[in-house]
């Protein structure tokens, strides 16, 4: 069942091209146009897709810079359900992609078996670590990053209570947490920290719910590292007049002035990092981490904020830095 499944989708791909649908790096046009020598690259991405000013978003933005910049076609596909990603995965493996991209968390058993039953496959998974010789594992320190938050966050909060929603209660959403609470405790340890989950990465009426809940109870800065629920935290922070501090994409535009900063998860360059590796033919299987020291998660430019938030919290979350980097300062994962 599972083979006729991958085999229809397969076709839908196809279809696609012929009926003339367009996808970024690729021409719409017959299959055997794309049937070339540039690199080919397929993308499965997370529950909720595009348009979600985080995750997919920011995988999607890797994915146009590798286009600009190496001669290679990519098509993607936004699954309704978690069950359909293995599908998928399957579908552009067997359609002869060069390479496979799966992100977030949700792809890892589906990413386990297609490696086991395609080892020649070239993988590639964002979030989650797939033991298998044939699959790059992209991951990041989001407990570093939500550190510096977490100390911009006491640093500015006046009711000495700030908040956290996140999307569903699992490890990669944990570590965001933990380095945020750490985060508040180094800066001020009688800072008081909500903690919320809405159980779903695509519902902004939960984080919105969530959000004014916490602000009733005293918060007036709410982290969230939730998806496209977090567009609700933001919502209710322009409406009830309290900061949001936004995750994974540069989130600050949304509401400007209202967002401190977002904790940047440099899921671009990791998606076009494990591209320019396939096109230069040094595709590199294993676990690849992404921390503050090599920029791979940290904060925005304040570039709405930077007359709110004084000199003194600047220089002390440079210091922050520093120190996480050189190793004074230690961050524990959910897991350590």
């Amino acid at each position: 069942m599972r083979a006729l499944f991958s085999s229809l989708v397969t076709v839908l791909i196809a279809v696609l091209f012929v009926v003339g649908v367009a996808v970024p790096g690729h021409t719409a046009g017959e299959p055997e146009e794309v049937e070339d020598d540039r690199v080919r690259v397929g993308v499965v991405f997370s529950v909720g897709g595009l348009g979600d000013e985080s995750f997919n978003d920011a995988a999607y933005a890797g994915m146009q810079r590798a286009v600009d910049d190496f001669d290679i076609t990519f098509d993607y596909v936004e699954p309704d359900d978690v069950a359909e990603m293995e599908d998928h995965q399957r579908a552009f493996v067997e359609a002869g992609y060069d390479l496979v991209i799966g992100i977030g968390f949700l792809q890892e058993s589906g990413m386990e078996a297609v490696a086991m039953d395609y080892p020649d496959a070239k993988l590639a998974i964002v979030d989650a670590v797939v033991d298998a010789p044939n699959v790059a594992s992209l991951t990041f320190k989001e407990h570093e990053g939500s550190f510096l938050v977490g100390a911009l966050a006491a640093l500015m909060t006046e009711t000495g209570t700030v908040g956290f929603v996140g999307g569903q209660e699992v490890p990669v959403i944990e570590n965001f947490q933990v380095g945020y609470e750490q985060g508040v405790q180094y800066s001020d340890p009688d800072v008081e920290v909500i903690i919320n989950y809405a159980g779903a990465f695509d519902d902004p009426g939960r984080g919105k719910e969530l959000a004014v809940s916490q602000h009733d109870r005293g918060a007036d800065i709410i982290y969230h590292a939730s998806g496209g629920t977090g567009m609700g935290v933001f919502e209710a922070a322009e409406e009830e007049g309290f900061y949001a501090i936004g995750v994974d994409d540069n989130q600050d535009h949304l509401v400007p002035g209202q967002i401190l900063t977002s904790m940047l998860k440099r899921v671009d360059v990791a998606v076009y990092d494990v591209v320019a590796d396939v096109v230069a033919g040094e595709f590199r299987p294993g676990l690849h981490e992404f921390g503050v020291a090599d920029g791979g998660v940290g904060t925005t430019d304040f570039e709405y904020t930077r007359d709110i938030i004084p000199d003194e919290v600047f220089q002390t979350l440079d210091e922050i830095r520093e120190g996480i980097i050189d190793g004074t300062i230690q961050v524990r994962s959910a897991h350590d």
